[in-house]
């Protein structure tokens, strides 16, 4: 299975994804940057939205969205059908993250998190693998409630 993620950041995302890039083209991924490409002030649902669109039409499975908190992207891309977005500051959380709710976004803030730390929470994210069983009866009744609303 070839390893590939697609990410996306906003200006105050922006050094921490071009961190997190070069890590992951180092574990070899197959990296799709959908911007933003600068530290000119944008808009964090751009990306969001670009990012989300990449992955519910089945490009790709997993991706990765940065700004100041994490927060704006993980509200942002939560919108989409089949996006379940978490934002992390500690590695623990993202293991659950996968484990429990098969999360297929990654969030973090580069105002909360360092680079050394942003990229143990990546790579324990990335090593994750969902665990099924009780949690996807869970993840089922999500998936009914996004149909339903």
């Amino acid at each position: 299975m070839q390893k590939r993620i697609v990410i996306g950041s906003d200006h105050a995302g922006y050094l921490l994804k071009e961190y997190l890039k070069k890590i992951l083209t180092d574990m070899g991924w197959e990296v799709e940057d959908c911007g933003t490409n600068n530290r000119t002030r944008t808009d964090y649902p751009l990306f969001a939205n670009k990012v989300a669109q990449k992955i519910i039409s089945g490009e790709f499975e997993k991706g990765m969205l940065i700004c100041g908190s994490g927060i704006g992207m993980s509200i942002s891309a939560n919108k989409f059908h089949g996006i379940r977005a978490v934002v992390c500051s500690e590695p623990y959380s993202a293991v659950l993250s996968r484990k429990h709710n098969n999360t297929n976004v990654l969030c973090m803030g580069s105002r909360v998190v360092g680079e050394e730390l942003a990229e143990m929470i990546l790579k324990d994210w990335l090593a994750a693998e969902h665990e099924g069983g009780h949690h996807q009866k869970r993840l089922d009744m999500i998936k009914e409630l996004e149909e339903k609303y």
